[in-house]
């Protein structure tokens, strides 16, 4: 770390970040501070400069920040700011996850049970995805957590396993992830507590996106389930009315 960052105590640092956050970590990056390169690369991508904030990925991956190359891994996969390469992406996540991050075995996991820049290995996916639950946190563990459950309803790497699938998304509900918290819904009303599943149906509206609003308003729409067409669509969109509150 360069001396006259370095030579902030942990209260200065704290007053600098109070008063120009962004300001600060910018001359941190510049400085030649890996984790604050990959800190205003995230800044930059969120103001829609994603090719400024890929080239700060890039100068903090070259410095083993482990972050900042799952985020190169995200740039190539979803085409921010440099072309999509599937193949790159892969191999930054698999790097990555193999050190340890939960966010790049998440992303590892996608890529390899979508066969998209590696062969289709779901076996693999699936050993990533558990290793994500287990050693992760956060939303990334809640994401892993519903993706396994998800393995496990369909039988995608072996026999299909409702109690598994019951018991992951519950935890990746519990764990804030949007999906899953409708998928533990679908699972309480399939067992016949639709008063348990109302609350994570609202909880679903308010972290969900638009796209998949709109999809499980459809799914609710046809449900087998008399209270999900009425109860359940209205718990959804308590949810999102919350939100855009």
């Amino acid at each position: 770390m360069p001396d006259h960052v370095a030579a902030l105590s942990d209260d200065q640092i704290a007053a600098r970040l109070e008063v120009d956050r962004d300001a600060f970590i910018l001359e941190a990056a510049e400085a030649g501070v890996a984790h604050a390169q990959a800190l205003w690369g995230q800044v930059l991508l969120d103001r829609g400069e994603a090719r400024a904030g890929f080239g700060w990925f890039l100068k903090a991956a070259a410095q083993d920040h482990v972050m900042a190359l799952n985020m190169v891994g995200r740039c190539y996969d979803l085409g921010w700011g440099v072309s999509v390469d599937k193949t790159r992406a892969a191999a930054c996540f698999r790097v990555a996850a193999g050190r340890g991050l939960d966010w790049a075995m998440y992303n590892y996991a996608t890529l390899l049970a979508l066969g998209e820049g590696v062969a289709e290995d779901k076996a693999a996916a699936l050993t990533w995805l558990e290793r994500a639950v287990a050693e992760g946190s956060g939303l990334a563990q809640a994401k892993a957590a519903n993706f396994v459950g998800s393995f496990a309803e369909d039988g995608w790497a072996g026999p299909r396993a409702l109690t598994k699938a019951r018991r992951y998304y519950a935890r990746a509900a519990a764990g804030g992830d949007f999906r899953g918290c409708f998928n533990h819904a679908r699972m309480l009303g399939d067992a016949g507590e639709v008063t348990a599943a109302l609350p994570w149906l609202t909880r679903a509206g308010a972290l969900g996106h638009a796209r998949f609003i709109a999809q499980a308003c459809v799914y609710l729409a046809a449900s087998t389930i008399p209270a999900f067409r009425t109860q359940g669509l209205a718990a959804l969109r308590q949810g999102q009315a919350s939100l855009a509150c």
